[in-house]
């Protein structure tokens, strides 16, 4: 096996788990020929993560990210498997949680995880019938991958990366090692429905604008004892609700006297001075209160 100095103890748990792995069907195939020249101390895979979200949410949509396979040799490099390592910083994540897929073509395939005794978790770009990945001399190949993480998923801080194994029947070379890619997960606090009215529009406040469905906006509701206006709709300010009341029913009083008193001249009379008497009163009442 081609191995080089472990810059990072992940990554050579990965490529040894990804070594051990190997299937059987792989064990007996024809070995690949090594794209790593012996004695070279360098990778012959420059690897990159690039693309990604900064977070992603416990039980949401997938995010997108790349990795680049760049051959730097003369050689072709076959039967590459680049393996996933998520290192969480609470050590909290479970193996069910992060959905990984990666792309062979149009064929989104999925990697499946397992944990390490460092409570890291390890997945092989791997599947039936994918013989792995073939960089030519020279040449970049883009893997597309994407992520979820599951809604039990809490939140935390990850680091991914990648080691790059080359299987070579039932050997194989470290050919690469990626840089980090850091991500949060964050928590779905928002419950179904919240914030939202049954047409799927959000609501703003808690109760309706004025103005919104044409209606006005309501006033401010008054101080204990303080009437905005009479029932009438005359406005009487300082004045005290029983006597603002007061004052329109002897109005009432003295109208319907008009209507139906011995000359309209006393009717208004009447009317006048009960109104007079009432407004008297309230000023009088507002004054001694302040």
């Amino acid at each position: 096996m081609f191995m080089r100095l472990c810059l990072s103890t992940s990554l050579c748990v990965a490529a040894a788990a990804a070594l051990v792995s190997v299937s059987p069907a792989a064990a007996h195939a024809a070995a690949s020929p090594s794209c790593a020249a012996p004695g070279d101390r360098a990778f012959p895979l420059t690897t990159r993560i690039h693309g990604g979200p900064g977070s992603y949410e416990a039980g949401g949509d997938f995010g997108t990210w790349y990795l680049d396979l760049t051959n730097t040799t003369g050689r072709t490099c076959a039967d590459i498997h680049p393996v996933v390592v998520l290192t969480d910083q609470e050590r909290r994540l479970k193996p069910s949680q992060p959905r990984l897929e990666f792309y062979d073509g149009g064929r989104a395939l999925p990697v499946t995880f397992e944990s390490t005794d460092e409570q890291e978790l390890v997945g092989v770009m791997d599947a039936a019938g994918f013989k792995g990945f073939t960089v030519p001399p020279g040449r970049t190949v883009t893997v597309k991958v994407r992520l979820s993480l599951a809604s039990d998923a809490v939140p935390d801080q990850v680091t991914a990366n990648a080691a790059v194994i080359q299987r070579r029947g039932e050997d194989g070379d470290w050919v690469g090692q990626s840089n980090d890619y850091r991500f949060g997960i964050d928590e779905d606090t928002e419950e179904p429905g919240q914030g939202e009215d049954e047409d799927g529009t959000r609501e703003e406040g808690g109760g309706d604008e004025g103005g919104r469905d044409g209606s006005a906006e309501p006033s401010p509701a008054a101080p204990s004892g303080t009437a905005r206006a009479t029932p009438s709709g005359t406005a009487v300010p300082g004045t005290s609700l029983p006597v603002a009341v007061e004052a329109e029913e002897a109005g009432e009083r003295a109208r319907e006297l008009a209507r139906t008193g011995p000359g309209l001249a006393h009717g208004l009379f009447a009317a006048v001075t009960a109104l007079l008497a009432v407004t008297g009163g309230a000023v009088l009442l507002s004054r001694r209160r302040r």
